[in-house]
């Protein structure tokens, strides 16, 4: 049953360990096992199905961000049954024991081909699932007193989320060439049931906030009662205020508020998200083509992905610390709307470095592995720039009753991209180097048209009392208002 926490207290609540403990392990078996996917495809599962080389890499970089785009599209239904029927508990525990069969197809089914990637379908439904729901349920854990807490545990979930990242990075990657892909896929697998098991054992302490049933006024009932009744549209109001008759003006206010940020949004932000998650595929394609050993130390080409999450950790202080208030005192203030052009653009010119490496490695240069740390050091900052600001961006623009939809609309972001990017990789159009330089183009003209757009953006901010902080380094975060304050 749901738990109150102590007033006024200087501890952590005692459920707070469960799901930070949660997290981590959740987090490490996502990211070891979508790290080594894409070599895996290449050198494993699909050498049967596809012996030429060329056309299994553009085969397995369209399966792997196909996969990707379903778990950021999944997140649209885990939401949804835990804010209107289930409750986040249940749709969290539930969908993590599907997601723990995924995982343990995936080690079962290394040379089954259906057998895996139904594993695959599995993974994406219950890690999508339950990502709009669990830094909710941190925020669900506090009150107003001990609302002073929440930063702290917040910046401990950011980095239980990196470390995870970090080491399945290291780590996973060095299973799959010493040990072999299924146990290089069964490691992530006992972390999930370890992450699951660690969550059931804390069901005694969660406050756990009842679903709110159907909303009258949701989003979708106000645009379909609009479209509907066009007839009563009030002169001047916009095609909305048919709405009006329906619905109150706070719920039609809201609906703007969703269409203004994603006419923003929505054709800019995916050009970065075809950026970012290639760092999983066609980095991890170039790093294949390096020489691997940096010292007495052989790099698996999967392994770099570590830099990422660690230049994460470092960087969001430098920036928040040093960089913002620089160019604020210079006169000339980082905004959000600046921001984000600006990270477009950053991550268009990671990809001219990444392109220029693969120029002089087609010209047969031979390249170290460790040049791949200068463009993942400006890919990093790029999502520094465009991921957390637009998330907090879309978070604060948006009314009470209209964040979650927003945060789901931020995700489907992701997916659309993934889908691009699987679509192109299926074609073949580009290879090679023309590829980097076509997707560093299209994030250029984004970024450039994100920045022209934002000189007639209105900021309209509605922020919550007590709100807690959205985490840094995911790409969802719900209406995190603190419940039962």
């Amino acid at each position: 049953m749901a738990k109150t926490t102590p007033a006024s207290s200087s501890r952590f609540p005692p459920q707070i360990p469960f799901i930070i403990g949660n997290e981590a392990c959740e987090r490490f078996s996502f990211y070891g096992m979508r790290n080594i996917l894409m070599v895996f495809l290449m050198d494993y599962l699909l050498r049967n199905v596809n012996p030429d080389a060329a056309m299994r890499e553009a085969m397995a970089k369209s399966h792997f961000h196909l996969f990707m785009s379903g778990v950021y599209f999944f997140p649209l239904f885990g939401g949804y049954l835990a804010d209107r029927f289930l409750g986040k508990y249940r749709v969290i525990f539930w969908l993590s024991l599907l997601y723990c069969v995924g995982q343990f197809c995936l080690a079962l089914f290394v040379e089954n081909i259906y057998g895996f990637y139904t594993g695959l379908l599995l993974i994406s439904l219950g890690s999508g699932g339950i990502k709009p729901c669990v830094s909710a349920m941190v925020g669900d854990q506090f009150t107003a007193e001990n609302k002073h807490l929440v930063k702290k545990v917040f910046a401990i979930f950011y980095w239980s989320i990196n470390l995870g990242s970090f080491f399945a990075s290291l780590f996973i990657p060095l299973a799959l060439k010493n040990l072999g892909p299924a146990v290089a896929f069964g490691i992530p697998g006992v972390l999930m049931l370890i992450a699951t098991v660690i969550y059931w054992a804390g069901r005694h302490h969660y406050v756990m906030v009842p679903p709110t049933g159907r909303n009258p006024h949701s989003f979708f009932r106000v645009v379909f009662s609009a479209l509907g009744n066009q007839s009563q549209r009030t002169p001047g109001g916009g095609w909305l205020s048919a709405a009006r008759a329906r619905h109150p003006e706070e719920a039609i206010e809201g609906v703007r508020a969703v269409f203004r940020i994603n006419l923003l949004l929505m054709p800019t932000i995916p050009f970065f998200w075809m950026l970012f998650d290639q760092k999983a595929s066609t980095w991890v394609v170039q790093a294949k083509a390096m020489d691997p050993h940096v010292g007495s130390f052989t790099f698996q080409p999967s392994q770099m992905q570590f830099i990422n999450p660690a230049l994460v950790m470092i960087l969001i202080p430098v920036l928040a610390a040093v960089v913002y208030p620089a160019f604020q005192r210079m006169g000339w203030e980082l905004t959000p709307l600046r921001r984000m052009p600006l990270g477009l653009v950053i991550g268009a010119l990671s990809y001219v470095i990444a392109g220029y490496y693969q120029v002089l490695i087609e010209g047969h240069t031979v390249l170290n592995i460790s040049w791949q740390i200068l463009p993942y050091i400006v890919l990093t900052v790029a999502e520094i720039l465009v991921s957390t600001t637009g998330l907090e961006f879309a978070y604060t623009q948006a009314p009470r009753e209209m964040k979650s939809v927003v945060q789901s609309l931020w995700l489907l972001n992701s997916t659309l991209a993934n889908v691009a990017v699987a679509i192109a990789a299926a074609l073949n159009i580009f290879k090679g180097s023309a590829q980097f330089f076509f997707y560093a183009g299209l994030a250029a003209l984004a970024g450039i048209g994100m920045a022209l757009m934002a000189r007639r953006y209105t900021v309209r901010d509605y922020y919550q009392e007590a709100a807690p902080p959205i985490p840094v380094g995911e790409r969802a975060a719900p209406d995190l208002s603190p419940k039962g304050a």
